[in-house]
């Protein structure tokens, strides 16, 4: 690991007591504070995926991943907010350098925020597009600078079209004044993370600022080799296993002082605590390591041969979905070992409940990825867009 990579890991850590200790205001406000996100901007959180010659990070996936984790044992929603936004920094190895310096140079520490699934149009206009839609899961928005939405470009009614066929989605980036936020964001977990949807009326952007990931060529660099969706998918799981990793750590706070109601021993010399705490510990460990295994060849990978095979990013892909669900069923463990504490909104083992099976919905994590692994390991032939 790299001198940077350690400054930044050490930054995390000490910035989780804090997180505790504001995780309720975090939970009641419906967004992270932005006293909160401007210090993570400044240690360079949303900076990770910035080329270093904008003044970015341009940070390593693996130690990206133990960042997340990190952050995450303090509050899942302020972390859950610094993964969007880092990874929708990842626009800026896709544009050219004036759009690029505008937006993320001179060490400016920009947040973003972004959603790309493709629900908005943008009609070609000029040498730029005029954009309107309304995208959901706008996490991170109402701390950012600037917020993209993924386009369809349309043509004649129709959306453009690579060459193989498939309608090419566009991140049409936006400074954030021009965007109109929506209350919508009443759910029951990531509470914090402000995921409200919002809305672009007739906006226009520049050419320039509409970056296809996955058709657009990108600064040749080892980390832009990295499939866009397995570094957000990475950063799903890294959430999830910092939340399991918490809510294992709170009931060990405690599972010595308390005697359950009927019992004379103390929840820590119970044997189904005692083997309930060791399932958790080994799905979250293994399924942890399985990630970082599987991170640290394709990192390898992408250093050496300048391509990842569809073979590592099917496992990477995996190893993702397979860590999100271990960490949700870490914390259910560990949430019913606690038992009347756990439902009380002073325990923290609740809120880890919620939030880690909020995570588990989102779609980079979820059963369609299963699926297509095991289409690829059966050899049956599968779209890998997303892998």
């Amino acid at each position: 690991m790299t001198s940077k990579g350690e400054a930044l890991l050490a930054a995390a850590e000490g910035f989780v007591p804090m997180l505790r200790e504001r995780t309720d205001e975090i939970e009641e406000k419906r967004q992270v504070p932005q006293d909160i996100a401007d210090a993570f901007a400044e240690a360079g959180f949303y900076s990770v995926m910035v080329p270093e010659v904008y003044g970015g990070l341009e940070l390593d996936p693996p130690t990206f991943l133990k960042l997340i984790r990190t952050l995450a044992r303090g509050d899942s929603s302020a972390t859950w907010c610094t993964m969007i936004g880092a990874t929708t920094g990842l626009g800026s190895a896709y544009m050219p350098k004036a759009d690029a310096e505008e937006i993320f140079g001179g060490g400016k520490r920009t947040i973003t925020a972004g959603v790309f699934a493709p629900t908005g149009k943008a009609i070609p206009e000029g040498d730029g597009y005029r954009v309107s839609g309304r995208w959901q899961w706008g996490s991170g928005s109402r701390n950012a600078a600037w917020i993209s939405g993924g386009c369809f470009v349309m043509k004649d009614g129709k959306p453009e079209m690579s060459d193989t066929g498939v309608p090419i989605s566009r991140m049409m980036m936006v400074p954030a004044d021009e965007v109109t936020l929506l209350d919508t964001w009443d759910v029951s977990g990531l509470c914090g993370t402000g995921s409200t949807d919002f809305e672009m009326k007739d906006v226009w952007v520049p050419e320039s600022r509409g970056v296809a990931f996955g058709y657009d060529k990108p600064m040749e660099r080892p980390l832009y080799v990295f499939p866009l969706f397995a570094l957000l998918a990475s950063g799903i799981a890294g959430v999830a296993l910092g939340t399991a990793r918490s809510a294992i750590d709170e009931l060990v706070s405690f599972a010595s002082a308390k005697t359950p109601q009927g019992t004379l021993r103390p929840l820590a010399k119970r044997p189904d605590t005692q083997m309930g705490v060791a399932r958790a510990e080994a799905l979250v460990r293994s399924a942890q390591t399985w990630m970082d295994d599987a991170f640290a060849e394709a990192w390898e990978a992408a250093q050496t041969k300048g391509v990842i095979s569809i073979d590592l990013r099917r496992d990477m892909r995996l190893s993702m979905a397979h860590a999100t669900t271990s960490a949700s069923q870490a914390v259910d463990i560990v949430y019913d070992l606690g038992g009347g504490t756990s439902v009380y909104k002073r325990s923290p083992l609740q809120r880890h409940f919620r939030d880690v099976h909020v995570a588990t919905q989102h779609m980079m994590v979820a059963k369609g990825v299963l699926e297509q692994a095991g289409r690829l390991f059966l050899g049956v032939k599968t779209d890998t867009r997303l892998f």
